[in-house]
């Protein structure tokens, strides 16, 4: 089964990919390494959850960000990627970053939103290595953003 078919089982349909923000690209690819910068949860080229998690974002409504992050990350590499999702053999890693109160310890419950979806749609090549931090701020108010590094096969 492909990735993408994988995805539509989920219920999932990917996305136009939103524009960069600020000046960047979307993806780099250096020989079978693709780096995708990180990726809001937007929906329609919206942040469909702002704010801050310990300050109103509950960790449901963080853990479905992060998820929406991952879906752009994957629109992304099946648009900027020759070959699209059916070329990457592996998920090496994944970053988050999750706006969040001083107080709130809850970063990589939060972040297995993007994760538990990356295993989903690349069975065994989808576990990677990953790190999750949380920060005061992040673009247009998001409450969570996901960047990842994969490999071409």
């Amino acid at each position: 089964m492909t990735v993408i078919e994988r995805l539509a089982d989920l219920g999932i349909v990917l996305p136009t990919p939103m524009p960069p923000v600020a000046t960047y690209v979307p993806v780099t690819i250096a020989g079978q390494l693709v780096i995708v910068s990180g990726q809001l949860p937007a929906v329609d080229g919206k942040v469909a959850v702002t704010g801050k998690l310990g300050g109103g974002v509950s960790i449901d409504e963080g853990q479905h960000a992060a998820r929406l992050c991952l879906i752009n990350v994957l629109a992304q590499l099946q648009t900027q990627v020759p070959g699209g999702l059916a070329s990457i053999t592996k998920v090496l890693r994944l970053g988050g970053y999750i706006a969040a109160t001083p107080d709130f310890t809850q970063h990589a419950v939060v972040m297995n939103g993007a994760s538990d979806l990356t295993v989903a749609a690349f069975g065994e090549a989808g576990k990677h290595a990953r790190s999750t931090i949380g920060v005061p701020s992040l673009p247009l108010d998001a409450a969570v953003e996901v960047d990842g590094m994969f490999w071409l096969g």
